[in-house]
């Protein structure tokens, strides 16, 4: 939807435009080498840190009047962060929102990549709470930048490696560390591991903004993204095998687990609302076709 009212007495999009050249030339620069963190100065917002900030200043900078931008929580539209931040952009901008993903030329997501495929006219734009994946094994910023110059990965294989031992597998879920370009590993925000192949070749460009740590980097399009795996313990995303959604009865959609109130047993549903929506729509109207045909017969 575009909004009825004119935007507030900010400048277009809040930021000042010496700060959008700014957030703009990092952003190149993190286009320019793939899944390296270029630090930038992260602008003061009407938001926590944390909340989303990062995200949010890419997208501020991005964005033109012309420009439809939608705004995801987990797969949500209607989550408080979610609607919190989209108020701000029409607010501070006057450009339409809208919840459709087809119909979006920018999005701000939180912790999912939506369903559908993007296009390469289209800019996904995530939000990240710890842009480096050495901080677990090194808790040093100067050595985990020699490390990534050195292309020194040992300690990352080498946690892989301990949860096979300990577990008999690979155990890391969410936000699984990536190979980008055959160069540097990169955390791809907490998104799932079903959204890990959707940054692989894709038509779309990926930024990743995190605020607090003062971080952007890119997955340009059609770049290699690998998730880390070894040989004989491969790389396995979520599985959802007898499972659908409990509104549109997919089967090929990250499902998130609920607990029905009344009867306590599990349930599953979309976790990309806008997406199970849409499905909705689609199987009611062929239900409606199909029983106009049946009854002219």
């Amino acid at each position: 939807m575009r909004p009825n009212f004119k935007p507030a007495a900010y400048n277009f999009a809040f930021l000042d435009e010496g700060s959008k050249r700014e957030i703009r030339r990092k952003s190149l620069k993190a286009v320019a080498i793939p899944g390296y963190q270029v630090p930038f100065a992260s602008r003061e917002l009407p938001i926590g840190r944390g909340w989303g900030t990062g995200g949010l200043q890419l997208t501020l900078s991005l964005i033109g009047k012309d420009d439809v931008v939608k705004v995801i929580d987990q797969g949500n539209d209607d989550s408080v962060n979610a609607v919190s931040i989209r108020r701000l952009v029409e607010e501070t901008s006057g450009i339409g929102t809208t919840e459709d993903t087809a119909e979006a030329t920018v999005i701000q997501s939180r912790h999912r990549i939506p369903e559908e495929r993007l296009t390469e006219k289209q800019i996904l734009v995530l939000q990240v709470p710890q842009p480096e994946p050495l901080r677990k094994v090194e808790r040093s910023e100067r050595m985990t930048r020699r490390q990534h110059a050195e292309m020194d990965y040992s300690a990352v294989w080498l946690t892989l490696y301990e949860g096979i031992v300990k577990w008999g597998d690979i155990t890391l879920g969410a936000d699984y560390p990536v190979m980008v370009h055959d160069r540097y590993i990169m955390a791809p925000s907490p998104i799932p591991r079903w959204d890990n192949e959707k940054l692989h070749q894709a038509d779309h460009l990926t930024l990743f903004g995190a605020g607090r740590e003062k971080k952007i980097y890119a997955v340009p399009p059609y770049t290699n993204v690998q998730p880390l795996q070894f040989e004989d313990y491969r790389f396995k995303k979520e599985s959802f095998e007898g499972k659908s959604c409990r509104h549109c009865g997919s089967t090929t959609t990250f499902l998130d687990e609920v607990t029905d109130e009344q009867t306590g047993s599990q349930l599953y549903q979309c976790s990309d609302t806008a997406h199970c929506k849409k499905h909705q729509n689609r199987k009611q109207a062929q239900t409606a076709i199909d029983a106009k045909g049946v009854g002219s017969r």
